[in-house]
């Protein structure tokens, strides 16, 4: 299959959307599809021939205002209907609906290429995070309008294609989520690392990883981290990620450890080496973030739904409260942070859960769907 695959976010970003479809393209190419990926140009951008299972073509984009470690994607689509009609792909697959990813599939069916799409960002529920809110309903109806257009629209979870078809989303299916259990596995645990954190001798740590802007919750967790310090004083807190609200709460909490963004690589090991996973974040539609430090053995606290609601069993492998109500998610963290005994029975279920959530099995899958799509007649 000659996959073009259109996204606004990709390596070396560092989000869910740029992590699954680095895999993907990646495993793709592996199984001698020709993969090209279309995304927006940024200075660091490394060459086609740095990557043996793919191909890169960088389109015009600018940085996100306020958060240039962003790009976003500007309209394609006269180009990209030259570039297919020159190497026609079988398939195209929009990975996101800003600018670059409309166009993409409108270039898409101006050839009668079979055209695909997924959704993974909640951006009609960011609305109310930059004030924005009374455009929600304009979201909802661009989201809609873009997905609709493509002969399928993949989703993280059968909640999440339940929520979209409730709001006119047709023709419908599930790409879940794999964990690379090689990659995030608590055998990954480091005593050095630990000691850098000032937690040498067996000091709780709290680990949050992602990007630093409104729509975490990030009052949430700091309300969590609070209560925690209150039964457990010697808990340490260590936050990997960078973003629009980095500077702010690095001031508020010059006690609290800030890694910056850091290669994948190492933060495998900072998953490993933390205790505790707290996940206050109410707008995802998956939550990577979850399952890897799951899968990394940590003791997790979060709201039921997205990948918790997949993954966590409460009580079992790890907590997991009701979705509205945040003193019960604080609550929760409290007690992680309290009992030592809870912990060391979560950590070893909550890594069991991923024997079997492979990245394979999920790559075979979405396959299966994008061969099925090419051959069935447009909708």
């Amino acid at each position: 299959m000659k996959l073009a695959l259109v996204t606004e976010t990709f390596s070396p970003e560092i989000n869910g959307v740029a992590m699954t479809f680095g895999v993907i393209a990646r495993e793709f190419g592996r199984r001698k599809h020709e993969v090209t990926v279309y995304r927006p140009w940024r200075p660091d951008l490394s060459g086609a021939d740095d990557h043996p299972e793919y191909r890169e073509v960088a389109l015009p984009g600018l940085p996100l205002p306020g958060y240039p470690l962003m790009r976003l994607g500007l309209p394609a689509r006269h180009r990209l209907v030259k570039l297919w009609r020159a190497a026609r792909p079988d398939l195209v697959h929009v990975a996101t609906e800003g600018p670059l990813g409309a166009s993409a599939v409108s270039a898409a069916r101006a050839l009668r290429v079979p055209v695909t799409s997924s959704f993974h960002t909640n951006f009609h529920l960011y609305m109310r995070h930059y004030g924005f809110t009374p455009l929600r309903r304009v979201a909802i109806a661009w989201l809609r309008y873009v997905h609709n257009r493509t002969r399928r629209t993949f989703a993280p979870t059968e909640e999440a294609c339940r929520e979209l078809a409730a709001l006119g989303f047709t023709r419908l299916g599930v790409l879940t989520r794999g964990v690379d259990t090689r990659q995030f596995s608590p055998a990954l645990r480091s005593a050095a690392l630990r000691a850098r954190w000032g937690a040498p001798n067996g000091e709780v740590v709290l680990l949050h990883v992602g990007r630093m802007a409104a729509e975490k919750n990030y009052p949430l967790l700091f309300c969590a981290y609070r209560a925690m310090r209150t039964v457990n004083p010697g808990l340490r807190f260590v936050l990997v990620g960078d973003g629009p609200l980095r500077p702010a709460l690095q001031e508020a909490h010059p006690e609290c450890i800030f890694t910056g963004f850091i290669p994948r690589e190492a933060l495998s090991h900072h998953y490993a080496s933390a205790d505790v996973y707290v996940h206050a974040s109410l707008t995802e539609t998956f939550g990577n973030v979850l399952t890897e430090a799951l899968a990394s053995g940590l003791a997790v606290a979060s709201f039921d739904y997205a990948a918790a609601r997949q993954f966590m069993r409460h009580g079992e492998n790890g907590l997991a409260v009701p979705r509205h109500q945040p003193e019960a998610l604080v609550a929760a963290a409290t007690e992680l942070a309290r009992d030592g005994a809870l912990r060391d029975r979560l950590r070893p279920a909550a890594a069991a859960s991923f024997n079997d959530q492979s990245w394979a099995n999920v790559v075979l899958g979405f396959e299966t769907d994008l061969l099925a799509t090419i051959m069935a007649s447009p909708p």
